[in-house]
């Protein structure tokens, strides 16, 4: 074979394999191209599936919101309806007590045997338990409902310890154990009801748990605030119980003083809570097993001259009588248990007593020029649809004098407790305990 012939034929064959060479890259390029093809095909089918599957889940969210938020609107109404409910039931219920309570007083002063003496007392007791526990329910469900609004004022701090030591120093002396309070000038921002409530509750199982030694209630002005402390020798509270002493029917590892009201249903600390809370008043404690319990309550101070201070203080001291002999009443009242209770027991404090039921006849009794009341107590809710805050205002417009008014009702309503304030009368929660009811008679006459 020729040379020439050789060399076409190796240089044809060069020529083939280099277009194999390319043709077998190019398949190559196509086969990964189709594999990359195929993986994104893959993935997106994934990403589409991810994507349906993420829309399903977010629907069904979107219908869980729904579903909540419809469930926490019935919730709140819920709350509300119920909140509604217990002023009302509280107020039907609470008028019977009221009658009790004052029939029992009247009682308890014309027994003169023990046994008599003793079971006056239980009766008392029991009656105080049950009142306890109606307005400690209706207080936090009014405050879970968001319905309690502070009236946040200037409170001296004198006056304010002095009634709460009234309260408990008898129960104290009894128990053989020291109680003191020292409030000094001090003078705070708070709503003066609640703040006593919170102070009431925790002195009461300080007093409670306090077998020997003594309670202090002292303040103390920590810059732009007043720490109040209750400090107690009690039993203490154990580390494992620390976090649970504010919960709802919590109580302590002893026995209950059941000379104190409340009977130890464990809500006490609860409601102190609630109350701080919707004060904005911190409150923290310190315990020792055996040694005893120190609260602490923060709240805003007010600034008071040394003159102010000096007042202050001699107001609070000004000694005050309690005799009621001959004061004129003018008793408005509808229900006819509660009147002939409270007259009797008016009558047994030697005052006199004129009932009337509405406006109408209150404004007859007053027609008697011979007779002009000392003082007026009312019900807030009268005969024909009248109101004691009115009654009252028309009686003193009538008398043209600002007679000393008080009003005794079981539902006094931020709106009345405002009005009652701006009119100068006094307000008392029903049922009435009689000790209470005549200090503050005399208070007003003084």
């Amino acid at each position: 074979m020729p040379i020439r012939e050789i060399d076409d034929i190796d240089k044809l064959k060069k020529i083939n394999a280099a277009l194999i060479s390319r043709v077998e890259r190019s398949m190559d390029q196509q086969g990964n191209a189709f594999t990359l093809f195929q993986t994104a095909i893959t993935l997106e089918n994934r990403v589409r599936s991810r994507t349906e599957e993420l829309r399903s889940t977010l629907h069904r969210l979107e219908e869980s919101n729904l579903d909540l938020v419809a469930a926490k609107e019935s919730a709140e109404l819920a709350n509300l309806s119920k909140t509604r409910f217990l002023a009302a039931a509280s107020h039907d219920v609470l008028q019977p007590l009221n009658a009790a309570h004052l029939s029992v007083s009247a009682l308890a002063e014309i027994q003169t045997s023990e046994e008599g003496q003793k079971l006056v007392r239980q009766v008392v007791r029991s009656l105080e338990s049950m009142e306890d526990l109606l307005h400690t329910l209706l207080d936090i469900s009014k405050l879970d409902a968001g319905v309690v609004k502070p009236d946040v004022t200037d409170v001296a701090l004198e006056p304010l310890f002095s009634s709460i030591q009234s309260d408990f120093q008898p129960l104290a002396a009894r128990k053989g154990i020291s109680l003191k309070f020292r409030a000094g000038a001090n003078v705070v921002r708070s709503d003066r009801t609640l703040l006593r409530r919170i102070l009431q509750n925790i002195v009461s199982n300080a007093v409670r748990y306090t077998r020997s030694g003594g309670v202090l209630v002292g303040a103390r002005r920590r810059g732009t605030t007043i720490r109040i402390e209750v400090i107690d020798t009690g039993c203490g509270i154990p580390e494992d119980q620390r976090e649970a002493v504010f919960e709802e029917f919590h109580r302590g590892p002893v026995a209950l003083d059941t000379e104190i009201s409340g009977g130890g249903l464990g809500l006490g600390l609860s409601i102190v809570r609630r109350m701080a809370e919707a004060l904005s008043h911190p409150i923290s404690f310190s315990s020792q097993v055996g040694r005893g319990t120190s609260f602490r309550l923060q709240v805003p101070a007010v600034a008071v001259s040394p003159a102010e201070a000096a007042v202050a203080l001699a107001e609070a001291e000004r000694p005050r009588g309690y005799g009621l002999f001959g004061t004129k009443v003018l008793l408005i009242e509808n229900s006819p248990d509660v009147t002939e209770a409270m007259t009797t027991l008016l009558e047994r404090w030697q005052c006199v007593v004129r009932p009337a039921a509405s406006l109408s006849e209150a404004l007859a009794e007053l027609g008697d020029t011979q007779w002009i009341p000392d003082v007026i107590i009312a019900d807030q809710h009268l005969d024909e649809g009248d109101l004691g805050s009115v009654t009252i205002e028309a009686a003193r417009l009538h008398l043209r004098r600002n007679t000393p008014a008080l009003i005794v009702t079981g539902d006094a309503s931020a709106d009345l407790v405002q009005a009652a304030r701006a009119s100068g009368i006094e307000l008392m929660r029903k049922p009435v305990k009689p000790a209470q009811l005549r200090a503050l008679l005399a208070h007003l006459l003084a």
